[in-house]
């Protein structure tokens, strides 16, 4: 990836372009991204101001711990991003699902998060190419996540 990427919501009232977007992609399949997103959330992390957002008008915010947020369009509902607000080494990223993007192909996924709490029900391609982390293997090395587990 990396030059410009466009994306938006699924009624396109929520429209965005991101700069610098890596190619490399991770999945987390804690409780909160899957009731987030119905599945599990697949992600890139984009630098914060790397990321614009044509009109806010219906892009709504909620704090869904006291460490971060997720961004919404107001009026389709689609997920548009997960972002550490509290200050610590994440607060300047932003996570983007790659469902949202114009063109969301040639993400590779080298990282799952929560691994263990993942459905049995799916599974991706490639798992032994990939970092596997557990819920407890998060918390320990996130330590805003140990503090305040989900």
């Amino acid at each position: 990836m990396s030059g410009t990427t466009t994306g938006g919501c699924l009624c396109g009232a929520v429209r965005f372009t991101a700069q610098n977007v890596p190619a490399k992609a991770g999945v987390c399949h804690c409780e909160m991204c899957r009731r987030w997103t119905g599945s599990a959330l697949i992600g890139v992390t984009v630098a914060l101001e790397n990321v614009d957002w044509q009109d806010e008008t219906h892009l709504g915010r909620i704090q869904s711990s006291h460490w971060a947020e997720r961004g919404f369009c107001t009026r389709c509902g689609t997920g548009m991003f997960f972002r550490v607000t509290m200050d610590s080494d994440y607060s300047g990223d932003i996570e983007l699902p790659i469902g949202v993007f114009d063109d969301p192909d040639g993400f590779e996924i080298t990282n799952e998060i929560y691994i263990d709490v993942k459905p049995d029900s799916y599974a991706y391609e490639g798992q032994s190419d990939r970092k596997l982390m557990t819920r407890a293997e998060c918390h320990a090395k996130f330590g805003v996540l140990a503090e305040n587990a989900d």
